[in-house]
C-alpha cells in the first residue's frame, strides 16, 4: 500500500512538473514577451500629440501574461498602466487612465487583440502584430476618446 501511494504521489508530481514546464516553455517561446520601446518616427497618432516616450513590457505571470506600460506624455506627465490576464476572451481589470478592464484574445502565434473597456463600454480595440524577425511589433488602435474623438493610432515598438 505504501509503495502504491508513493507511486501515485510521484505520478502526480511528475504530471504537475510536466505541465509547468510546458507552460514555461510556451511563454519562453512567445515572441511577444520582453521589453519594447516606442519608435515615434515610425508611429502615427490621431489624435496627437505622440508621447515623449512609451515602454511596454510583456512577461509571464504564472499561466498569465503581465503587461506594464510606462508613458511620458507630450506634456511631461508620467503614467504607468498594467494588467495581468490570459488570451481567453474574458475580462481582466487594468490600471489605466483610459480603461478599467481589458479582454484579450490570441489570433495566431504573432497576433493578439485587446479590447479596452471603461464602465462596461468598449472604448478601443488594439491589434498587436509581432514582426516575423521578432525585433519589432506594430499595434493598431481604433476607438474613441473620452471626448468622443475618433482614435486612429499606429504604434511601432522595437524590442530592447
Amino acid at each position: 500500500m505504501k509503495a502504491s501511494l508513493r507511486h501515485a504521489f510521484l505520478g502526480l508530481f511528475l504530471a504537475a512538473f510536466a505541465a509547468a514546464a510546458t507552460n514555461v516553455a510556451a511563454q519562453a517561446t512567445d515572441p511577444g514577451m520582453g521589453t519594447w520601446k516606442l519608435n515615434a518616427e515610425k508611429s502615427k497618432f490621431k489624435p496627437g500629440p505622440a508621447p515623449k516616450s512609451l515602454t511596454t513590457r510583456f512577461e509571464p505571470s504564472g499561466k498569465s501574461v503581465k503587461w506594464t506600460a510606462e508613458r511620458v506624455a507630450a506634456d511631461g506627465k508620467s503614467t504607468t498602466s498594467e494588467f495581468i490576464g490570459n488570451y481567453d476572451g474574458k475580462e481582466y481589470p487594468v490600471k489605466s487612465p483610459t480603461a478599467d478592464a481589458v479582454v484579450l484574445r490570441r489570433i495566431d502565434a504573432r497576433t493578439t487583440e485587446r479590447v479596452n473597456k471603461k464602465d462596461g463600454k468598449v472604448v478601443s480595440t488594439e491589434r498587436r502584430v509581432i514582426a516575423k524577425d521578432g525585433k519589432s511589433y506594430t499595434t493598431t488602435v481604433k476607438g474613441t476618446t473620452a471626448k468622443g474623438e475618433p482614435i486612429d493610432i499606429v504604434m511601432v515598438f522595437d524590442k530592447q
